[in-house]
């Protein structure tokens, strides 16, 4: 094998190897999230008849959104990696981001909804709870359980940053990863929610009053409203095609202009085709004048040799004309 195609298939298998971990990372991170919130969603379910608070209710209803979430989740992780066919050219990704919007507005339904709507109507005909230690012992397990769904969607989140030279939390916003930022914020408002809850209730507990319980309700529906609609929103973003940001693009840009074999480039458009994974469309002047045949053959040379670099799912490149403006790469 020359050289040049043991380079080759390193970066391919470079690329397959980052590209296997990731999903692997983002799976376990969905499974651990399932099983935690199963459990708590039983648990809060239990108490909330015990106790008939609120805001208990709520956090159930909360629960068990994002237990049934986690299934959308695991659905478009296993959908967006089904392999390009003829009838999509550029594989499945944007599958990741349906059903990541499917789980959001799961949140915003059975969650938000329901919680919002359940506080209401306990302004309206209150009720006295009872069985408080039940409550809180539920409040205090589910913590820890979403705590650690919390950690490993933080760590995952976290390492992917930091190979960014990133914020942890810019990098879960602006993360093409639907799965893990679904994770990330429904944990979080979990944790949140939780902390609202035990609120509601000691308040409820320490005056007699049910107002701070129904109160509560609201309040946890109304961080699970704040959290769906930052969801919806970058799913929304990525499936219109979300651009890489500019300081990629022009890394993506010197690359190109440091090759040997082309002279100039005067149009670069880089989108998000899936998780980790771009198109790349170029106009690209050649060095030499070499003949149409050799020229298409050029072409195809190099964008296979693109393709292989890590993230590069689909490479298209195109011939420049002698009017159009070169891109010049900004100063570094």
């Amino acid at each position: 094998m020359s050289h040049s195609n043991a380079e080759k298939k390193t970066k391919r298998d470079a690329r397959e190897g980052g590209k296997k971990k990731g999903s692997s990372e983002s799976l376990l991170t969905v499974v651990i999230a399932f099983a935690a919130n199963l459990a708590i969603a039983i648990a809060k379910s239990v108490a909330a008849v015990i106790t008939g608070s609120a805001s208990m209710v709520a956090e159930a209803a909360h629960s068990w959104a994002d237990a049934g979430n986690e299934i959308l989740l695991l659905i478009a992780e296993r959908r967006s990696k089904r392999p390009p066919d003829r009838r999509h050219p550029l594989g499945y990704g944007k599958d990741a981001y349906i059903w990541s919007m499917f789980a959001a507005f799961g949140i915003f339904t059975a969650g938000a909804v329901v919680s919002i709507q359940h506080g209401i109507q306990s302004l309206l005909q209150p009720e006295a709870a009872t069985d408080y230690l039940v409550a809180y012992i539920v409040l205090g397990i589910s913590f820890v359980l979403e705590g650690i769904s919390f950690v490993r969607a933080y760590i995952q989140a976290r390492e992917n940053a930091h190979s960014r030279n990133a914020h942890t939390l810019e990098h879960v916003l602006e993360s093409s990863n639907p799965t893990l930022r679904a994770v990330f914020a429904e944990d979080a408002a979990a944790l949140v929610g939780l902390v609202i809850a035990f609120a509601g209730i000691c308040l409820h507990q320490l005056t007699g009053d049910p107002l701070y319980d129904a109160v509560g309700s609201i309040l946890v529906g109304v961080v699970l409203g704040v959290v769906a609609v930052v969801l919806i929103s970058r799913n929304r973003a990525f499936l219109l095609g979300e651009s890489i940001d500019e300081p990629t693009r022009q890394a993506a840009l010197r690359r190109l202009l440091e090759r040997s074999d082309i002279e100039r480039v005067t149009y670069l458009h880089i989108e998000f085709t899936g998780p980790g994974e771009v198109l790349l469309i170029a106009a690209v002047d050649l060095a030499g004048d070499a003949s149409e045949a050799d020229v298409a053959l050029l072409l195809r040379d190099i964008e296979r040799e693109i393709i292989a670099e890590p993230a590069i799912g689909r490479a298209i490149l195109t011939l420049s004309t002698p009017d159009e403006e070169s891109l010049l790469p900004l100063p570094s």
